[in-house]
């Protein structure tokens, strides 16, 4: 199967051509890119021919600063409940490990890679490769990188520093406009660094409950995007029935339209049991609605579907080494 690219995640690069008064029909036209399908949130196009309009634009603008015009023009539904979810995130380290995780919903030509010391949180941008690693491209994420990261922190929000693997244009003043850092050209890796401390604040934009429904959400698109990946299905259903407080594999396989010896015998073959998947989510899940003081222990506790409090309790005790009353003091 060809990789792809979300439909919607395009109209920021269309907006961007048409900033240059360049109209991108013909653009579209040539490559066979239907743009009412842009409109579409399920809609995804081959990943090649986005590539190759990125880069029939930049030929047109001339323009080596091309890819910095994304942060004017970034909008949380181009990357539908991926967007919404990020503004919802507890954290900006919540809200980049969520990105990472779901990366293929925005594009499936790169990966994000997340790297933590005690001083610094490192995004790193790795492209596939198919991908033509256009560096105005690259510009582009991490412009898009920082209007994401000032739609939860605010405008005076900067990186520590960028690092870029392309040389410096001859004219790099909208660089340092625009990020207010450090930038590190000609660099080994693209990386966004922001500091630690930033990463772990609590954000007052934070929401879980709005923040595991739009996860339900991107995880019921990357399983559209594998209809054969069953862990992925079996992900999407136990999302859908753990508020009921009675999620088993027997309700989760019904639900798939499965007998329980098949559905047993599809998770053994992607080496992975029911239990685990169950535990995975909740512990995820619990960390973060952990971090809303709006949130009691006891609504958390029955969030995650729990019918009592001391099974949570318990539970998450062997998920963090810690109750949930030590974690939350912390």
């Amino acid at each position: 199967m060809p990789l792809t690219y979300s439909a919607p995640a395009v109209s920021i690069t269309l907006k961007i051509i048409e900033s240059y008064g360049i109209d991108p029909e013909p653009l579209l036209r040539n490559l066979q890119i239907d743009p009412k399908l842009i409109q579409d949130p399920n809609a995804r196009f081959n990943y090649t021919k986005i590539d190759q309009l990125w880069l029939d634009a930049v030929t047109l603008a001339n323009d080596p600063c091309f890819g910095l015009r994304a942060a004017r023009y970034w909008h949380p539904s181009q990357m539908g409940a991926l967007g919404y979810a990020w503004l919802v995130s507890s954290s900006m380290q919540t809200a980049l490990h969520r990105f990472s995780r779901y990366m293929s919903i925005l594009t499936e030509g790169a990966t994000l890679d997340i790297y933590e010391t005690e001083e610094e949180l490192s995004v790193h941008l790795n492209y596939k490769d198919i991908s033509k690693q256009q560096p105005t491209r690259t510009d582009s994420f991490m412009a898009m990188l920082l209007a994401m990261c000032r739609a939860n922190c605010g405008e005076s929000f900067h990186p520590l520093s960028i690092s870029l693997t392309h040389a410096e244009p001859e004219d790099s003043s909208e660089f340092y406009a625009l990020f207010e850092c450090s930038i590190h050209f000609d660099a080994l890796e693209n990386r966004f660094n922001l500091s630690k401390k930033l990463a772990e604040q609590h954000l007052i934009s934070s929401n879980p409950r709005l923040a595991q429904l739009n996860d339900q959400v991107i995880i019921e698109t990357l399983a559209k995007l594998d209809k054969s990946h069953v862990v992925e299905q079996v992900k999407v259903e136990i999302l859908n029935q753990l508020p009921s407080g009675n999620v088993t594999d027997a309700s989760v396989a019904e639900a798939l339209y499965m007998s329980q010896r098949s559905f047993q015998r599809k998770l053994n073959k992607e080496g992975v049991t029911f239990k685990r998947l169950l535990n995975e989510l909740r512990s995820e899940l619990a960390i973060k609605y952990m971090q809303d003081s709006h949130l009691s222990l006891l609504e958390v506790a029955f969030m995650l579907g729990f019918g009592e409090y001391s099974s949570f309790s318990r539970a998450f005790k062997r998920w963090t080494g810690v109750s949930p009353s030590v974690f939350r003091s912390k």
